[in-house]
């Protein structure tokens, strides 16, 4: 998202430094997301070039990160306390966002035994962007840690079982978290044999982003 302000305005922004991966097969689903947030505050050309440059790869520990703000003048926080995927009432939610100009965004998955799918919120308003069912991967985040994701999906080939699944997310992870500083080292699992309807909370949550409006 690109925010348009003033020559030398400056901002603060949470941009998704992320990475929420699931596997969703016929017997059960499991997801994966770090914990990493990135907060800057600065001039917004500057923190666009650090963003472009965490985004190409460029940037690969926290230690070249911090250096790289401060020789950009940002001031930057770096969190990896941020929970990312949770289990509510049988069906995986993975959820990735952004912040700019006092606007958030986020874009969340939903998942299930044999069916997912993704969402866009922005104010009061969740927009369904796809759905789908049978054996897939899904992968929410930067788009450093994407490639890499999409990577370690194609290296293993074929999927067999949930086992290879959750192996794969691992190696994901893992691999992201070594090759740039937008993922962090730490991240969680979780998954689910359940096969649950996924418009029951998906409408629970469109009430609820009214009611917080």
């Amino acid at each position: 998202m690109r925010v348009v302000c003033p020559p030398g305005h400056i901002f603060r922004r949470s941009r998704p430094m992320s990475l929420v991966m699931a596997f969703i097969g016929r017997q059960g689903a499991v997801m994966g997301g770090d914990t990493r947030e990135i907060i800057t505050n600065g001039d917004i050309a500057r923190t666009e070039t650090l963003e472009y440059e965490l985004y190409q790869g460029r940037i690969i520990t926290d230690d070249d990160l911090r250096q790289r703000a401060e020789d950009l003048g940002i001031s930057l926080i770096i969190r990896d306390d941020k929970r990312k995927v949770v289990l509510r009432d049988g069906i995986l939610v993975g959820e990735v966002s952004e912040t700019a100009g006092g606007i958030t965004r986020k874009r969340r998955l939903y998942a299930t035994a044999g069916e997912y799918a993704l969402a866009e919120i922005s104010g009061d308003t969740i927009r369904l962007t796809g759905q789908g069912k049978g054996s897939n991967f899904i992968v929410l985040g930067s788009p450093v840690a994407r490639q890499i994701a999409h990577s370690c999906i194609r290296e293993k080939g074929k999927i067999c079982t949930l086992h290879d699944a959750i192996k794969i997310i691992i190696l994901s992870m893992e691999r992201s978290s070594e090759a740039s500083a937008t993922v962090s080292g730490i991240y969680e699992l979780i998954q689910t044999p359940e096969k649950v309807s996924l418009s029951g909370i998906i409408e629970r949550d469109r009430k609820e982003c009214r009611q917080e409006s």
